[in-house]
């Protein structure tokens, strides 16, 4: 009785968790249609980049529940061989492709991290998690310094989620990592941080990724309530008309919120993402299944507050995926770690650990 009592409990916390979702999700959609409208703008990439997610968790939700280690390992490789595909930094600087390497470096490490905790096996564990630790020496190769730092803080966390108990405690911290960096962003654009430590930064960064960053401000002040209009960054910044090789963006995901869609695109923005750190609070997945997504997850969410990353289908849908592999019931689940013996011999997972 206390097992299907718990049992009817955590589909219904996973029921609410997935209307949040569509409701954040429909909300992200319909505010890009208002600000084109008002601005005669152009709502096509949010409203793409809102599918691909919107695929790429249902694909992970579906395949996550049928094939638990398989299907994750088969998302690593694919994420790995797009990174290989996807233009180098020597040869697309100014294109922003580097953060979308590094971002798809990053999903692919965390899905081998997160394959190797379903897996029952130690030797098939210690071959995957080889694998994810290939996914940093790759980011090398390629050049991608971002890529190998942020691989190899998702395998260091991963690796440390064996010895956390309350995942509440470390989707916080990951929540408030990407604030930090956010914030840190959003103070570079409007010169709010010390001289020495922003001549610094502008070193790491490059000067016009800062100018980027002080047009698209420069736009969200002139309209906050709803933006320039989707779409219109480039027409409209300085900086990229003068650029030799524009790409309209701003290289950053919450200024280019900001400027096109006004500080309520902000916000529903971080809605998205608190909706993702919400789902998986709720998942019915270990705990270091869950960390380890939530680290690749927080990590690309840092890449795409300095870069381009989610202008990328890949990497949305990617980051769907990912989520979705996180949060899916597997239709036979037996992982020991983060569950709990129930009445009966049932196993019931405890949401809070």
């Amino acid at each position: 009785m206390t097992s299907t009592a718990e049992e009817v409990a955590t589909g219904e916390r996973r029921s609410a968790s997935d209307v949040v979702g569509m409701v954040v999700l429909v909300a992200c959609a319909a505010w890009s249609l208002i600000t084109a409208a008002a601005h005669e703008g152009r709502p096509e990439g949010m409203l793409l980049a809102v599918l691909a997610v919107t695929a790429g968790y249902a694909a992970g939700r579906i395949s996550g529940a049928l094939l638990p280690v398989a299907a994750p390992c088969a998302a690593a490789a694919a994420g790995l061989g797009l990174a290989i595909a996807t233009p180098g930094p020597q040869i697309s600087l100014q294109l922003g492709h580097t953060g979308a390497t590094a971002a798809l470096l990053t999903l692919s490490c965390g899905a081998a991290c997160c394959a190797a905790w379903a897996a029952r096996a130690s030797a098939l564990r210690f071959t995957l998690r080889l694998a994810a630790a290939g996914t940093a020496v790759t980011a090398a190769l390629l050049g991608s310094t971002t890529g190998v730092v942020t691989c190899t803080g998702v395998l260091l966390c991963s690796l440390a989620t064996a010895r956390v108990r309350r995942r509440a405690l470390g989707l916080t911290g990951f929540a408030a990592g990407t604030a930090l960096v956010t914030g840190a962003t959003w103070a570079i654009g409007e010169d709010a941080l010390p001289g020495g430590l922003t001549a610094s930064l502008e070193g790491l960064l490059t000067e016009h990724r800062i100018l980027l960053w002080h047009d698209a401000l420069r736009m969200a002040r002139a309209d906050p309530g709803l933006g320039v209009g989707p779409g219109r960054y480039g027409p409209l910044s300085p900086t990229v008309a003068q650029s030799l090789l524009p790409d309209g963006k701003p290289h950053s995901a919450p200024l280019q919120q900001a400027a096109e869609q006004g500080l309520t695109g902000v916000a529903l923005l971080a809605a998205a993402f608190c909706w993702v750190l919400y789902a998986l609070l709720r998942s019915p997945r270990t705990t270091p299944i869950v960390l380890t997504a939530g680290a690749a997850l927080t990590a690309v969410a840092a890449i795409a507050s300095i870069g381009n990353a989610l202008s990328f289908m890949t990497v949305t849908a990617g980051a769907g995926l990912l989520a979705g592999f996180a949060t899916a019931r597997p239709l036979a689940p037996a992982a020991p770690d983060g569950v709990r013996a129930g009445a009966g011999g049932s196993t019931v997972t405890s949401l809070g650990e």
